[in-house]
């Protein structure tokens, strides 16, 4: 067996994620850098660290001290999906480069990188392959994985991307990725608490009620055709999907017509975005006997919501106009602007240019004149869903979704459901876990368990402050499980 003894600096250190992963596997942590107060305090209480070991911030540190195995969770917001996507044009991508720099100045055996799946995006490919490089010209031979929690231990939906390198050629050659795990933990094993050696030993299996119960198969498409979580949107359509017509008094002719909006809002004759608008003209030409009086009821009803789709551009002295409404009035086409066009441009993500201000202002100004009106759902952000539940997750599901800083409107219920088809599955969901509210969200020590944290790891009592730790950190047992590898590469044998 290599010898398992190593150093390590933990860098962007978080709760420590990393330092369990690897502590776990024969690593001597020497310094961590973190410079958020809350992470700050829970490393150290949880580790028994003197806040003195901690480098600060990383900008600063000018030398690392002599280790052998150097991580970092730097900053991923530049990258993320749910976030503008501005890469290297963001500061916090620059974090990046102070990284390498330390990883060049300090020449470690090998080193992990972890960031969100929004690194290995398309739109991200030059980033990528910049920071690919300047990896290797700091001397290393490096390579980057895409990998989902789920796959190595956790109950959760976690994709991220994990850059692994060596200084030594022989033992990057030698590094195999870990196969993913055939007995996963599921999410149902979490909430009843079993604990994670009970079920690798497959000694027993409890029920969320803490019963004991055969071992079966949980996913998120049941054996008897029904899903195991309901969505709350009122952009999809799936037999498990709550719409908000579902839940709010509704006729039936209502139902129709926003089932109509449904079905053809995502078509490309209604506009350029995924989904698009619709007229009254529109509506009518679908349903000749659809009246405005209708739609503004479901307005007030607020299903639906009334957008100036676009506008006619009059006389004007480019003297008048501010940066921002030079900018937006730059995209106009035929005297026209359309609001969906601009939400296309870039420029306005980059320059943090507010289209619905912008637009304001050049009303108020008499230089821009609304053309046509259109009709959308109200809840048109997915992550958000309906009154504060996006979706709930029933005792069947095998994962929970990815854990992030700002929290999730998804919740979990501890019922199960017996249904003998998909309609009467959603409506005896709705009538007995909806409306009885027989749902909740994950508490502390859940959300330590999906991400593979001690049930009892010391967090603060605030929600939002421990959601925001346990959101940012990497999940552990990831991080053993390529440690593992690492280690079996041979590279700290000598």
């Amino acid at each position: 067996m290599p010898n398992r003894r190593f150093t390590f600096i933990d860098l962007f250190a978080g709760i420590g994620g990393f330092k369990i992963g690897l502590s776990n596997n024969g690593g001597h942590c020497i310094g961590f850098s973190e410079i958020n107060k809350d992470a700050i305090n829970t490393y150290c209480e949880n580790f028994q660290i003197e806040p003195s070991c901690n480098l600060g911030d990383i900008t600063k540190v000018k030398e690392l001290p002599p280790h052998d195995f150097l991580t970092a969770g730097v900053p991923c917001q530049s990258w993320s999906i749910a976030g503008k996507n501005l890469g290297f044009n963001d500061d916090r991508g620059q974090l990046w480069n102070d990284t390498i720099y330390l990883l060049q100045q300090s020449k470690p055996k090998v080193f992990i990188f972890e960031n969100v799946k929004g690194l290995v995006d398309p739109r991200n490919k030059n980033a990528l392959l910049y920071i690919l490089a300047r990896i290797e010209k700091a001397g290393y031979y490096a390579n980057y994985f895409v990998i989902n929690s789920f796959d190595y231990g956790v109950p959760q939906n976690r994709i991220r991307v994990y850059i692994i390198g060596f200084k030594e050629k022989e033992y990057f050659q030698n590094f195999i990725l870990p196969q993913p795990l055939e007995n996963k933990l599921k999410l149902g094993d979490i909430l009843g608490f079993t604990s994670p050696k009970q079920i690798e030993n497959k000694i027993i299996q409890r029920d969320l009620f803490g019963n004991v119960v055969e071992s079966k198969s949980m996913s998120l498409s049941t054996t008897n055709g029904f899903n195991d979580y309901f969505l709350f949107n009122d952009l999809r359509n799936g037999h498990t999907t709550i719409h908000s017509w579902d839940i709010i008094d509704t006729t039936q002719r209502q139902k129709d017509i926003c089932l109509l909006l449904l079905r053809n809002r995502r078509k490309s004759n209604y506009g350029e975005l995924d989904g698009n608008p619709l007229s009254l003209a529109h509506f009518q030409s679908l349903d000749p006997s659809i009246t405005q009086a209708e739609i503004d009821e479901l307005i007030k009803l607020e299903i639906l919501k009334a957008e100036e789709y676009s506008f006619i551009v009059k006389q004007y002295n480019i003297n008048e106009l501010t940066k921002d409404e030079e900018l937006l009035l730059s995209f106009t086409n035929n005297e026209e602007i359309i609001v969906d066009r601009l939400k296309k441009q870039r420029e306005f993500k980059l320059g943090k240019v507010s289209i619905i201000k912008t637009i304001e202002s050049l009303k108020e100004k008499d230089i821009i004149e609304c053309a046509e009106i259109r009709y959308d759902f109200k809840n048109t952000k997915i992550s958000t869903g309906l009154f504060g539940i996006n979706r709930i997750f029933l005792p069947s599901s095998d994962i929970f979704p990815t854990l992030v800083a700002s929290d999730t409107n998804d919740f979990i219920t501890l019922k199960t459901i017996a249904a003998q088809n998909h309609h009467d599955f959603k409506q005896k969901f709705i009538q007995e876990v909806y409306r009885k509210k027989e749902f909740r969200r994950i508490t502390k020590s859940e959300a330590c368990l999906i991400q593979g944290f001690p049930k009892d790891f010391k967090l603060p009592e605030s929600r939002a402050r421990w959601m925001k730790l346990v959101g940012n950190s990497v999940s552990v047992p990831v991080i053993d499980k390529l440690c593992k590898a690492i280690i079996e590469t041979g590279v700290f044998a000598n």
